[in-house]
Formats: C-alpha cells, sequence, structure tokens
C-alpha cells in the first residue's frame, strides 16, 4: 500500500496553522476532492463542530469545491454521523466533516464520508493526495459550484436517531444528564433524549468557539460524574465534541467506557438471539471482555486500533457490532457509523428492556487494570523499531508472561506514542507502564 502523505486514520489533522491545516491547503484540498469525486459535477455536504477555526476552513472548502464544478450544502454545526447519514439520504458525492473531535480547539482536520456514509477507500484518499501535487485550475463560470444550506438538517437528524430506538418503548421515569462538550451535539442530543421521554439536564451546550472538550464531555468525565449524583439522576450521557464517541455514568457516579458499554449492548442482543454473529474490539480492548464474552460463548475478534479498521473487520466476518474503548461504537444494523447518540440509546434500549441499572447490567464483565501513558513526539521518528525500547519491551513481557499483555502504539490522530500495560495486579501494571514510558521518553531524547 502506498504510503499516504495527508490522511491519517481518520482524515486529516493538525494544529491550526500549520502544515497541512491552514487555509490555502484547505482551498486546494477541496478543488483536488471535486477533481476526483465529481468530474462530473453533483452535491457535496459540509458539516462541522463548533470550534472557531470551522468558519475559516467551510469557506475554504466551499471556495475548492466550487472551483471544481460542485455544487455544496452547508449543514453547520452537525454531529460527525449525522454528516454521514445526510450524505446517504441526500444522496450526496461526498459528506465533508471539519473536526479535530476530542482534541482542543486549537487543533482542526478535514474527514470524509462515501456517498454510502461510510469512510473513503484507501485508494480514493490515495487519489486526492495525487491531485493536490497539480496546479489549481479553476472551471469556467459556467461550469462553478453553486453553495446553499439545508435548513433542517438538525430535524432530520434527531429523527433519525430516534428511529434507532425500540418502537413502542420509551425513556418516560428516567432522569439523564447529557454533556455535549461544547461541541456539535449541542442542539440535538438534549432533543433526542427529551422527545423520547426523558428528564434531560444539558451541560456542556454553550460552545464559544474556544470551549470545545474544555472540562466537559467524554474526555473529562468527571465533570459529569459529579453532575449525576448532584441531580440524583438515573444515568448520564458523555458526547465528545464530534458526536461519534460516548461514555456513560450510572446513577452512583460510576464512569462506564466503551468496553462496558459494547458489553451492555452485545448481550442485549445476545439474549433477543440478535447479535448476527460475533463482536469486534481493538488491540486496546480490555482483557476482561474478552474473557466475559469467551464465558458467554460470544465470538471476539481484535483490529487494529481506528474505527475505519473495526469497520473493515466487521465487513469482513459479516458481524454487526464493534467498538473501541475510548466509546467509538459502531452499530452496523443501525447505521453506517460510530454514533455516540445511537449506541447510547442502545445501551438504554437494554435498560428499559431488562429494567436493570448500568451498573447491574455490565456486572458479568471484570476489567482488568489498564494503565496508559501517552509520549508526546517532538519529531517523526519509528520509536517502536529503537533498539531500547525493543529490548525494554522484551523484559516488560517476560516479567508480566501470561498475567498481562502490553501494547506500544503512535496515535493515529495526535504526535504521541501511546504505551499500555493491562494484568491482573494493578500495583505491577502500574509501575511497569511507567517504566517503559520512562525508557521512551530516554529513547526519543536521545534520537
Amino acid at each position: 500500500m502506498e504510503k499516504r502523505r495527508y490522511f491519517g486514520t481518520d482524515g486529516i489533522r493538525g494544529r491550526v496553522g500549520e502544515s497541512p491545516i491552514t487555509p490555502d491547503f484547505v482551498l486546494k484540498l477541496g478543488w483536488a476532492v471535486g477533481r476526483v469525486l465529481g468530474r462530473d459535477g453533483g452535491k457535496v455536504l459540509i458539516g462541522k463542530d463548533t470550534r472557531i477555526s470551522g468558519y475559516m476552513f467551510e469557506s475554504a472548502l466551499e471556495a475548492g469545491l466550487s472551483a471544481a464544478g460542485l455544487d455544496t450544502a452547508l449543514l453547520g454545526p452537525m454531529p460527525t454521523p449525522a454528516i454521514a447519514y445526510l450524505t446517504r439520504t441526500q444522496h450526496a458525492r461526498t459528506g465533508i466533516v471539519i473536526s479535530a473531535s476530542h482534541n482542543p480547539y486549537h487543533d482542526n482536520g478535514i474527514k470524509f464520508f462515501s456517498a454510502e456514509g461510510t469512510k473513503l477507500p484507501d485508494e480514493v484518499e490515495l487519489a486526492i493526495e495525487a491531485e493536490l501535487d497539480k496546479p489549481l485550475a479553476c472551471n469556467d463560470s459556467a461550469r462553478l459550484g453553486k453553495a446553499t444550506r439545508l435548513e433542517d438538517a438538525a430535524g432530520r437528524y434527531i429523527e433519525f436517531c430516534k428511529s434507532t430506538f425500540p418502537c413502542g418503548r420509551d425513556l418516560a421515569g428516567l432522569k439523564i444528564v447529557v454533556d455535549c462538550a461544547h461541541g456539535a451535539t449541542y442542539h440535538v442530543a438534549p432533543a433526542v433524549f427529551d422527545e423520547l421521554g426523558a428528564r434531560v439536564t444539558a451541560i456542556g451546550v454553550e460552545p464559544d468557539g474556544l470551549n470545545i472538550n474544555d472540562g466537559v464531555g467524554s474526555t473529562h468525565p468527571e465533570t459529569l460524574q459529579r453532575r449525576v449524583v448532584e441531580e440524583g439522576a438515573d444515568l448520564g450521557i458523555a458526547l465528545d465534541g464530534d458526536g461519534d464517541r460516548v461514555l456513560m455514568v450510572d446513577g452512583d457516579g460510576t464512569l462506564l467506557d466503551g468496553d462496558e458499554l459494547l458489553y451492555i449492548i452485545a448481550m442485549e442482543r445476545q439474549a433477543r438471539q440478535a447479535l448476527e454473529g460475533g463482536v469486534v474490539g481493538t488491540l486496546m480492548t480490555n482483557l476482561g471482555l474478552e474473557h466475559a464474552f469467551a464465558r458467554e460463548g460470544v465470538p471476539f475478534a481484535r483490529a487494529k486500533v481506528g474505527d475505519r479498521y473495526v469497520l473493515e473487520q466487521l465487513r469482513a466476518s459479516n458481524w454487526r457490532l464493534g467498538g473501541e474503548s475510548s466509546g467509538h461504537i459502531i452499530c452496523l444494523d443501525r447505521t453506517t457509523t460510530g454514533d455516540g447518540i445511537v449506541s447510547a440509546l442502545q445501551v438504554l434500549a437494554a435498560m428499559t428492556h431488562s429494567g436493570r441499572r448500568l451498573g447491574e447490567l455490565r456486572a458479568g464483565m471484570t476489567k482488568y487494570p489498564q494503565e496508559l501513558i501517552n509520549v508526546r513526539l517532538e519529531q517523526r521518528i519509528d520509536v517502536l523499531a529503537l533498539p531500547t525500547v525493543q529490548a525494554a519491551v522484551a523484559e516488560a513481557e517476560a516479567r508480566l508472561a501470561e498475567r498481562g499483555r502490553i501494547l506500544l502504539r503512535p496515535s493515529g490522530t495526535e504526535p504521541l506514542i501511546r504505551v499500555m500495560v493491562e494484568g491482573q495486579d494493578a500495583a505491577e501494571v502500574t509501575r511497569v507502564a511507567s517504566e517503559l514510558a520512562e525508557v521512551v521518553r530516554t529513547a526519543i531524547t536521545a534520537a
């Protein structure tokens, strides 16, 4: 496979103002996308999250697409999965999302959905990169694209989300705190749960362009945990900045991560004989989930980290359910991509079906202690190939033996090396992770 220069595991991402996240590059990116995906015209949807740079990049993309002859429909702030859904139902050539997901406001990114509402194939991303090498050329004035605004985008998506909850059931009697991370779900998520009958307290719903993911949302669930207890709520739902991830909080303030939510959804489907195969996790999925599935007779497979790889494995196995510890859960029997609101509704369906609380539903799974340390990379080097790092990992694996596992991997979205250690003994896990992280830091400095 040819190496990509710009595309990572989830589009193109970086710090605003630094290559490639600059207005001139994004303008040419829009033009390149138009050249590859719309040689005979068509329509493109553009949505964004709430970070301030979204205005700038929305205009740049629109200009580039227009120069290539494609019409654009602007959606404004909308969750990433909403853009996937609307791209499909609006019969658009592609859907473009301006978002850096769970990252701080000073980062941004561009990611794409195909006409089917799925991530673009590798060959299309490579074709776009090849087009970027060519000089930008503007169509004749008579063949430029037009721009419109899809005014009812939020309402369409709200109705879609509600349709994924079992017909004939509602959320009446449940008190829910919904944390929207001051992000793209701020104007849709509270409405979904409210219209299904829950009593909703919404937090993280005052975006100002700079506060996305700042102390709220799935990257800072402690805010929601406190609020759930203070409100005496039955549960809390924490979404990330672009709405494709979800974590949940039980009424006593206990946090449930993506592995535990995946377990609840899978067990509810298995009880209804509706699981349709097995479940896909990733290299980061807690070993406790794998063991729980084994006890329940549920097939389980691991994919590389990243929702695109989970989706690839699901398709290869013809399964329907997969996800990541981060809360990125894919329910292919409901939608085409990870959707925080839809995933939360599947967990709530399990609650209303069983009459049990979140903590009771996840009781069949025991998580192993897991320590994750992020080590920042200041330069592009292959840390995992360094002899000192390889030797330290081998020595640590020998010490843990069958009691645990170790995973070092570069982040697909940030300049980080993620050091993960998992095992039965919490103190040993913490010690090994700290030692390995220090070896990695030293190796980076020496390189």
